[in-house]
């Protein structure tokens, strides 16, 4: 009886934890880049989709931008194309990005359907549906010399009446990183720089990235509760923030200095991450504020 008794206790100091921040977050947009283990493992993807549809039904309108990097790997090699990268971006022919385009729509469709399985109402979109995603070629710049990366993309323009329409109705936009331009060509564009796009545009309250590791650490490894973007820079120069994590930082950058108030990366591999970052005091991962 007394355990019982105990998680009551425990659940109910919880919710009361919580409801501060489900006043203050009320009507406020929060962008989510879902990616890494949260999107692979089944038991995870189980619990972002009640994350989803928990924040949708207390009042906050939660926006989904998703990568699929490891898929579309996966499946280049399975049709006879070797993928090929120049620091960390992946070089897109013709033939490449239709490979990212049909993986990207069915990866799509799978994460709309688990938020709609767990009682969500989520709509899948691309950067071409509604001219959401108008995006620029993008061009690498190496020793001073631009480097052709093919259907590479920066986002230029968002539309967000479209989201917007979506989630005065309830809906949960659920956006898979293809960018079109005027002259008809499709663009592979980062998942990090469009969340961090969409979140600048629909004036998030936060940008929220999810990934395989608890958050930015110090060069001693300790996990860093709050950072600031001076500091986050700092750490970038003296190589401590490197690899992976940089165009998350640097996206979280963007988008608070676009206007965002908070930008958090978190461990997608804790169970409920999304709600254990925004409801408790302590989080569980880095907090990104200007100053």
């Amino acid at each position: 009886m007394k355990n019982i008794e105990q998680k009551i206790f425990e659940k109910a100091n919880t919710l009361v934890e919580a409801l501060p921040y489900i006043k203050n977050f009320y009507g406020k947009t929060f962008v989510i880049k879902y990616g890494g283990a949260a999107q692979k493992e089944s038991h995870l993807k189980k619990f972002f989709s009640q994350d989803i549809v928990l924040l949708n039904f207390i009042g906050i309108k939660p926006i989904v931008v998703h990568g699929g990097g490891p898929k579309i790997t996966e499946i280049m090699k399975k049709f006879g194309k070797e993928p090929s990268f120049i620091h960390g971006h992946r070089v897109t022919d013709k033939e490449t990005m239709e490979i990212v385009e049909m993986v990207l729509g069915v990866l799509n469709k799978e994460i709309v359907q688990l938020i709609n399985s767990q009682g969500g109402k989520a709509v899948g979109l691309t950067g071409k549906d509604g001219g959401l995603l108008k995006a620029v070629k993008k061009y690498l710049k190496i020793n001073n010399e631009e480097v052709d990366l093919g259907f590479v993309g920066d986002v230029e323009y968002v539309n967000v009446e479209i989201l917007q329409t979506l989630q005065n109705d309830g809906f949960i936009p659920v956006i898979a990183p293809i960018g079109y331009d005027t002259a008809g060509n499709t663009y592979n564009i980062n998942a990090d720089t469009v969340a961090a796009s969409v979140s600048v545009a629909a004036q998030a309250e936060k940008l929220i990235v999810l990934t395989d590791v608890k958050g930015i650490s110090d060069e001693e490894g300790n996990l860093i509760a709050t950072l600031k973007a001076s500091e986050a820079l700092r750490l970038i120069e003296e190589n401590v923030i490197k690899g992976g994590m940089m165009p998350k930082v640097y996206a979280c950058l963007n988008a608070l200095r676009g206007g965002v108030k908070k930008a958090h990366i978190i461990d997608g591999r804790v169970p409920h991450s999304l709600l254990l970052e925004i409801f408790t005091k302590e989080g569980i991962g880095t907090e990104i504020v200007l100053e």
